[in-house]
């Protein structure tokens, strides 16, 4: 996809490491888990994949010891 020689970060992390120095704008936009949408445009103010059904949030759930764990992630795409 890209011209020999060249490559795309691979976290959003060093992505904001190469554009915050040059000035460069950045916008994160959440993306189902599975891959299935980007959550803009139409899709922006929904909080479950239309596709799939997963929630677009981290939903916190309770172990057998009370403790506080995240059932699944929402990624970021940064474009």
């Amino acid at each position: 996809m890209l011209p020999a020689g060249n490559s795309l970060p691979n976290h959003n992390y060093e992505a904001k490491n190469i554009l915050c120095p040059m000035d460069m704008e950045y916008k994160k936009i959440h993306a189902c888990p599975n891959d299935s949408i980007l959550y803009k445009k139409e899709f922006e103010l929904l909080k479950n994949c239309p596709r799939c059904g997963l929630s677009r949030y981290k939903l916190k759930q309770k172990d057998d010891d009370g403790k506080e764990m995240a059932k699944h992630g929402s990624p970021l795409k940064i474009v």
